[in-house]
């Protein structure tokens, strides 16, 4: 059987919880900073949680067998 190849930048932007939820980093932290508050550069570096409308194309994309909850 031909081994399954999936997409590599799929496993490096997304992370799995030990729960099992899907976490992704947010935008804009990556230039303008000086422009933007403190308080608004801090909830930027917080990791989020995927939508649940996302949550399955999400799972396919890194490999993870779909689980219904």
């Amino acid at each position: 059987m031909v081994k399954l190849k999936l997409p590599k930048t799929a496993k490096k932007r997304f992370k799995i919880t030990g729960s099992g939820r899907i976490m992704r980093r947010r935008c804009g932290h990556s230039h303008h900073l000086e422009k933007k508050t403190s308080r608004k550069k801090v909830t930027q570096i917080r990791p989020r949680e995927v939508s649940k409308d996302d949550v399955s194309r999400v799972r396919r994309l890194v490999g993870l067998r779909l689980k219904r909850r």
